[in-house]
């Protein structure tokens, strides 16, 4: 038996079914770009703050050739180890970040402590002309954030926020294709992040080793209310708004400052409403472990939401376009074009006569004589195996470091990144709408 013929447009078109299902027509297996070669004298940084997240930056920072660490600092004596160990070698260890402010060999400082020191460090590393690297949410309230653009701008440094999607070669072709007009006009994106494990909720371990005598409390709690030791909170901080930004600082940060890299859209939204609770973790946690915002940009509206008690969906951003969808999923990027071809659309003529549809037929048919236009593949583009936008990142802020150029996501970039962070969980523990005042700088509700 022949089968019927099958035409370009109806094989493009099953094919962008068939993306769904994670088949792909065109793809790509993008090739990164490749890190600076060591040339003249390389960036000596210093890290403050060497938990999870600051010796993952550290085994980073080995892959570029640009940079040289040559200091640590962390109030808990035994991760001065732990930060020999990510780095690879031996470096000088303090438990007070200010001993390497003082030393001139260091070019740039590298913050990686709970939202609630960004600041301070901050604002200590810029007034001894320090370099920063600060890791994101950029701030811990709107206060801080506008303290630091302010330091940043008045002691004429170089400050990268630390949400590496920001340099990822994925997030740059989206970019790339956003900025094309493939997508048509964009008025919708959705983004989640989603976690189902004790790890992902930062139920994170407590060092059998903790006590007073081995962690500097005080110098944890600094400007946070004072409390008596709790190792829990030290290791745990991101449970508790004293310290942390809950799923808005951890993971709508990432979500947000990567939607802006991809649109251009360098803004704070105008408002923001959240939705969710604290449904599974009952321990004594302040933030929720589900939450959704819908974000007011200007011309679009922004859907984000985290998940801490299911992981179907994985770290997604989908860009919704009269022209096309774009999808940033994992370690992939899909393109898939809307199929706009014109068509006699019988369902408005249900209500007339059929001499009435017939004739309308007729005069749609004759000013639609001219061929439609091809419908554009579905392409997908792929990370290689083993690609790390961390060291991409890091290696953009060596370059900056050195050339003293603009990097993208700077203390302005940050700000406003983090600022949505800010408005999702005013409006969540507020029950109401978060606007952003940009007259006074302020959320109000």
């Amino acid at each position: 038996m022949k089968l019927p013929s099958m035409t370009r447009r109806e094989f493009v078109r099953l094919g962008a079914g068939a993306v769904a299902a994670g088949t792909a027509v065109n793809s790509t297996l993008l090739k990164p770009v490749a890190l600076a070669a060591e040339t003249g004298r390389r960036i000596r940084f210093a890290i403050v703050g060497t938990g999870i997240r600051g010796c993952d930056l550290l085994r980073s920072a080995r892959n570029v050739p640009t940079g040289v660490c040559v200091g640590a600092a962390d109030l808990y004596v035994t991760r001065h180890q732990a930060a020999k160990e990510a780095w690879g070698a031996d470096i000088p260890t303090t438990g007070d970040y200010r001993t390497l402010l003082d030393r001139k060999d260091v070019d740039a400082i590298v913050i990686a402590t709970s939202d609630h020191h960004h600041r301070r460090v901050t604002l200590d590393a810029v007034a001894a002309g320090k370099d920063v690297y600060c890791e994101k949410p950029m701030s811990h309230n709107v206060a801080d954030g506008l303290a630091m653009v302010e330091a940043v701008a008045a002691g004429k440094r170089i400050f990268q926020a630390g949400s590496q999607r920001v340099s990822s070669i994925l997030y740059k072709k989206a970019a790339e294709i956003y900025a094309s007009g493939r997508l048509g006009e964009v008025h919708s994106i959705d983004a989640h992040i989603n976690r189902n494990s004790p790890g992902g909720a930062w139920i994170y371990p407590i060092a059998p080793n903790a006590s007073p005598e081995t962690i500097d409390w005080n110098g944890f709690l600094v400007d946070a209310p004072q409390r008596p030791f709790d190792p829990l909170r030290f290791f745990r901080w991101r449970l508790f708004a004293d310290y942390g930004s809950g799923l808005g600082g951890d993971l709508f940060v990432h979500l947000i400052s990567g939607m802006l890299a991809i649109t251009g859209m360098n803004t704070v939204a105008n408002r923001a409403y959240s939705s969710g609770g604290l449904y599974h973790y009952k321990d004594g946690r302040d933030f929720p472990d589900f939450l959704e915002t819908i974000f007011d940009y200007p011309g679009m509206q922004v859907h984000v939401h985290c998940n801490q008690n299911n992981n179907d969906g994985g770290d997604t951003t989908s860009f919704y376009g009269s022209r096309g969808t774009m999808v940033v999923s994992g370690n992939t990027l899909t393109f898939t074009p809307q199929d706009t071809t014109p068509r006699f659309e019988s369902y408005g003529w249900h209500g007339m006569t059929e001499a009435q549809t017939k004739l309308g037929m007729e005069e749609w048919n004759a000013e639609h004589k001219a061929p439609p236009p091809e419908l554009e593949e579905v392409e997908s583009f792929t990370l290689p195996q083993g690609y790390d936008d961390t060291a991409d990142h890091i290696a953009n802020f060596f370059r900056a470091v050195e050339t003293r150029e603009h990097v993208v996501e700077d203390e302005v970039f940050g700000n406003n990144a983090a600022i949505g962070c800010h408005l999702a969980n005013y409006s969540y523990f507020h029950r109401t709408i978060a606007a952003w005042d940009a007259a006074t700088k302020t959320i109000r509700g």
